[in-house]
């Protein structure tokens, strides 16, 4: 059997509207509550628990997909005024994709925060 990440545990100002963002930007399946947290599916091995909190450390969490995802996925960031950048340490120069390394090798990707401050990125390779 493979192994997978089955869920993770994000910590955020604002669980309403982490769910909100989460859906608008990246279409992931809003999952309601589960247990105590609000909860996201990212796909079929993998949701996102959200958890309000007042003790945020910026988390990096980077999403592969196709390529004609990563473009839809641009798109609304750029339409929603979202700050974006071409690199890690320039998630808001409003330039990109860059290219960077990841699981697979090196690809294309965007770099951004959500609402609490975590750095995200999309690649596709």
């Amino acid at each position: 059997m493979a192994t997978f990440l089955d869920h993770t545990i994000v910590p955020v100002r604002d669980r309403e509207e982490a769910v909100e963002f989460y859906t608008r930007i990246f279409g992931f399946d809003d999952l309601g509550e589960v247990g105590p947290f609000l909860a996201v599916r990212v796909n079929d091995t993998l949701n996102l628990d959200f958890r309000q909190s007042d003790d945020i450390r910026g988390i990096h969490y980077a999403f592969a997909m196709e390529p004609d995802e990563f473009e839809q996925v641009f798109q609304r960031i750029r339409e929603s005024g979202i700050a974006y950048g071409d690199g890690p340490y320039s998630a808001d120069n409003m330039k990109g994709p860059g290219m960077t390394t990841g699981a697979k090798g090196l690809g294309k990707a965007v770099y951004f925060k959500d609402p609490s401050g975590h750095g995200l990125e999309i690649k596709t390779y």
